[in-house]
């Protein structure tokens, strides 16, 4: 306001002086200038001013919003991803004691097919063993019988006396379940 009082006073001393003049100081024209810009500036512009830093207000709340809102979602995100993180690791080490289980499981199951198949072995073994034996004396059986039958023959080609024909006859009704 008193930058225009001062403007009116110049207008005043001017006119006085025989009119309009040309100011050529540049530090009071500056002044001057400045004064009516800022003037108007503050008459015209303010409203413009307002309205410009109001919308701009407005601009910065809502992304200030949008960010608290994507900081929100990010946070449930997050926990989101913590608790798939703990589910897979619960998961992982039910995998790992059920795989552990199953191998301990498998561990058992062999080793007592082993132990049935090693005393099925034994068994076959211990068959192979009595059939190899029985025909071993079979053999020596027969082995016998043969030697027994050709000293009998010899015995029978040189003779045999009374008492022994007797005795021999006497032991074979015996051994027949005679008296």
């Amino acid at each position: 306001m008193g930058t225009l009082l001062l403007l009116a006073t110049e207008a005043i001393a001017a006119h006085e002086e025989g009119g309009f003049g040309l100011n050529l100081d540049i530090f009071e024209t500056n002044i001057i200038n400045l004064a009516l810009l800022v003037g108007i500036l503050v008459v015209f512009g303010r409203k413009l001013l307002v309205s410009t830093l109001s919308e701009r207000r407005i601009a910065i709340e809502a992304t200030i919003q949008e960010a608290e809102q994507r900081l929100k979602e990010s946070a449930a995100a997050l926990k989101e991803a913590e608790n798939s993180v703990k589910d897979s690791a619960a998961e992982a080490e039910r995998i790992r004691s059920s795989g552990e289980a199953s191998a301990q499981a498998a561990k058992e199951a062999i080793l007592a097919k082993a132990s049935i198949d090693v005393q099925r072995l034994k068994e076959v073994a211990a068959a192979d063993l009595n059939t190899e034996r029985d025909k071993a004396i079979a053999s020596v059986r027969s082995r016998v019988v043969a030697m027994a039958l050709e000293k009998v023959e010899s015995e029978l080609k040189t003779g045999v006396s009374e008492d022994t024909q007797q005795t021999l006859i006497d032991r074979s009704i015996a051994l027949l379940g005679g008296r």
